[in-house]
């Protein structure tokens, strides 16, 4: 680590560190976000049907979720800001391939492509924090990065509205490559104080196969079954591929000599503790907005620009609070920081069992939006200082990519399980059901992190 992240005050090379890894997760976060809102557009240009919008959305989850391990350990091998380069160099060109789309099937493997590259993106962004500041400072450099990445679910409404409605859905693709552009003289000047990457070794490519296909095999079986149902054999396969390459996985990374997931990191309290916490919450995340996005469309009566704008005062508040509870984590230690934060976002679900009947806003959905927003704020940056400070920095980049891969997955099986908890039809029963079941797994990530997690995080990096 630099001598220069002891300071107490951020350092011109760490206020450039950090805004490199937010604009670089920004721009990824971003576009799992902005598209939905061009879907319509997109159908009426390039047609398709349903299954092609689908495939815009799913193609970039499927291929960030699968290669999202692969890419941290990557960073670890050979230097974070050199991986950087590589992901928003491919971002920015898939992008463009996107926005240039002639046909549905090409838009569907450009968004794929654009995947590969965001899976770059995200921990190596995460790395390069924790790999600059301090233990003391990190706490606060997560909480900013966590508030200004979040900024991406506000400007996202913005930019496809505007885009769509003003100009064309290809803009919302086209307009990745000014940060990309912005950041890029940043980047080159930061490669020479990139740290440098352990002795040359061999990189885990067996591993590196299995993951990909232990992670993307049961993501696409759950993307499917919604359509194909599980007795589908385009489900079913995938889903045991899936489960059989993660045995021979596990087996493999205990064996070989330089894994890319050494499995040690898991026998750490805050790591091992951390992750299971992160399922539960941020699965709780997914499964509460999800459910609720849709109900005040479909039942509510609300536009998709309109919904998205309704649930933003949490992220506000996010944006407004974050550093400030990740200082404070980082001073007093995450623990209870990570367990009264999930309490207070099931409190704010709970609140919202008041929708029935007329929906308003102003009483059933705004005072739920108020407290889960500071719930949030207590949670987001604790948790990531919490796991990552509990690996080595060397490891940062895997640790960073198991953190995200753990909450994305998480997501995506809870929102493949909704049909299960809200029924056929979305109504006001079935979104009570699913509020009750997002407060249940949110009291378990608070019960995880208050029996599981150690304060203050443990220093493990000298």
């Amino acid at each position: 680590m630099s001598d220069a992240s002891q300071t107490t005050a951020p350092t011109r090379l760490q206020r450039q560190v950090l805004a490199v890894a937010i604009v670089a997760s920004f721009m990824a976060i971003l576009d799992s976000f902005v598209v939905s809102l061009a879907l319509p557009a997109i159908g009426r240009e390039l047609g398709g049907g349903l299954r092609i919008q689908q495939w815009v959305v799913d193609a970039y989850l499927l291929t960030l979720g699968a290669l999202i391990l692969a890419a941290g350990s990557l960073s670890d091998h050979f230097g974070r800001v050199r991986v950087l380069q590589w992901g928003l160099g491919g971002f920015a060109l898939t992008s463009v391939l996107c926005g240039a789309a002639w046909t549905g099937e090409v838009l569907v493997v450009s968004r794929g492509l654009q995947g590969v590259a965001g899976a770059l993106l995200v921990p190596s962004s995460l790395a390069l924090i924790v790999s600059h500041f301090d233990s003391g400072a990190q706490g606060a450099a997560i909480g900013k990065w966590s508030a200004w990445t979040s900024a991406a679910a506000i400007v996202a409404p913005l930019i496809g509205g505007v885009s769509v409605d003003l100009l064309s859905w290809r803009v919302i693709f086209f307009v990745n490559v000014l940060p990309a552009a912005a950041i890029w003289p940043v980047l080159a000047r930061l490669r020479k104080a990139d740290a440098v990457p352990g002795p040359a070794g061999s990189i885990d490519i067996v591993g590196a196969l299995l993951a990909v296909i232990a992670l993307g095999g049961p993501v696409y079986a759950l993307i499917e079954q919604g359509t194909a149902g599980w007795g589908s054999p385009q489900v079913w396969l995938p889903l045991a591929a899936g489960l059989v390459a993660t045995a021979f996985f596990l087996i493999h990374e205990s064996r070989t000599a330089a894994p890319l997931l050494p499995l040690g990191m898991f026998t750490v309290r805050n790591f091992g503790w951390g992750n299971i916490a992160t399922a539960a919450i941020y699965g709780g995340f997914s499964l509460g907005f999800f459910a609720l996005g849709i109900y005040i469309q479909q039942v509510g009566g609300m536009k998709a620009t309109t919904a998205g704008l309704a649930l933003l005062p949490s992220t506000v508040i996010l944006m407004l609070l974050a550093s400030f509870f990740g200082g404070l984590a980082g001073k007093y230690g995450p623990r209870w920081f990570m367990t009264a934060g999930p309490v207070l976002c099931a409190a704010g679900f709970l609140l919202t069992l008041s929708v029935g009947g007329s929906l308003n806003y102003w009483t059933q959905i705004l005072p739920g939006q108020v407290v889960f927003g500071l719930g949030l704020s207590m949670t987001v940056a604790p948790l990531t200082a919490a796991i990552l400070g509990s690996v080595p920095e060397k490891q940062a980049g895997v640790g960073s990519a198991v953190n995200n891969a753990v909450s994305r997955i998480a997501g995506l099986v809870c929102i493949a399980f909704a049909g299960f908890i809200v029924g056929p039809e979305l109504t006001t029963p079935g979104l009570h059901r699913a509020l009750l079941a997002t407060a249940a797994l949110l009291l378990l990530g608070a019960a995880c992190s208050a029996v599981g997690i150690r304060n203050p995080v443990p220093a493990s990096r000298r």
